[in-house]
């Protein structure tokens, strides 16, 4: 794997490294490709990886840029320790926080087929929203009626700014607003979006853009191949004010096949 950082962001290839010639050859099919392949697709720079030979793996953090300045990347704020490797097919590179950092883990939400009808939402209460860690998965059926789209025309990061949280569609946008003010005039948006592209089902993944605030919202969608860092600065849902909600702006209704939600304790440095 060769790892470069530049114009604000973290892109890697796949290939292989003869250390007697002390040559580099990327695999065939990045060369094909018109787009590198990143790390992370929000605010992720300067990453840097060690091995930890004791548990045979390979931990990755990075700063995480202010939004104003890229000169404001290395003032004290790093993401959680991330796990990589590859996925199974071998054609990019899979994230997940540390197992430690279950440790951290606390007061737990836990439920199971909740429904989520078109246009609604529901708050996950019982934890500590300012600081929390949780896992989602949602269950659609009759994708066959799910949006259009030609592969022509589709550039991830435009349809996020094109088609946003509040953006109607048929199966999404679905996913979490997190760092909610209970008037939810602040918030910040995780969520997905499931079309149909060349005769395939796509589930694009998306973290709103339009709201920044005081903390860090690190998110990992398809068990770890695609990751969002986003900067944001709360100002309302600060500390016990700040709430959780997962919400279903499509048409169509769905369920929650599972959630998991935990209040988180501060890490300790030793």
């Amino acid at each position: 794997m060769c790892l470069w950082s530049f114009n604000d962001h973290d892109y890697y290839t796949l290939g292989k490294y003869d250390p007697e010639s002390d040559r580099y050859d990327v695999d065939a099919d990045f060369m094909k490709s018109k787009e590198w392949l990143r790390y992370d697709y929000g605010r992720f720079y300067a990453s840097k990886s060690f091995s930890d030979g004791e548990k045979k793996r390979r931990i990755l953090w990075s700063w995480v840029c202010e939004s104003d300045t890229a000169t404001r990347c290395y003032r004290k704020r790093l993401t959680i320790p991330r796990s990589i490797w590859l996925s199974k097919n071998e054609d990019q590179l899979v994230q997940w926080p540390v197992k430690e950092l279950e440790k951290l883990r606390t007061r737990k939400v836990h439920f199971k087929n909740r429904r989520l009808k078109g246009r609604s939402m529901i708050e996950i209460s019982g934890i500590t929203a300012s600081q929390a860690d949780v896992e989602i998965t949602f269950r659609v059926s009759n994708l066959k009626h799910a949006e259009v789209l030609s592969a022509e025309v589709v550039d991830p990061q435009i349809l996020c700014t094109q088609k946003n949280a509040t953006t109607d569609g048929k199966f999404g946008p679905i996913g979490l607003l997190v760092l909610a003010s209970k008037d939810l005039t602040e918030h910040t948006a995780v969520f997905f979006r499931v079309f149909i592209i060349a005769n395939s089902f796509r589930v694009l993944m998306c973290a709103d853009p339009s709201r920044f605030y005081h903390s860090i919202v690190e998110s990992f969608g398809g068990e770890g191949l695609a990751c969002i860092t986003s900067r944001v600065y709360p100002v309302l849902a600060v500390g016990e004010q700040a709430h959780l909600y997962a919400f279903n702006n499509g048409t169509q209704s769905l369920s929650i096949s599972s959630l998991s939600a935990w209040s988180m304790k501060k890490a300790q440095i030793v």
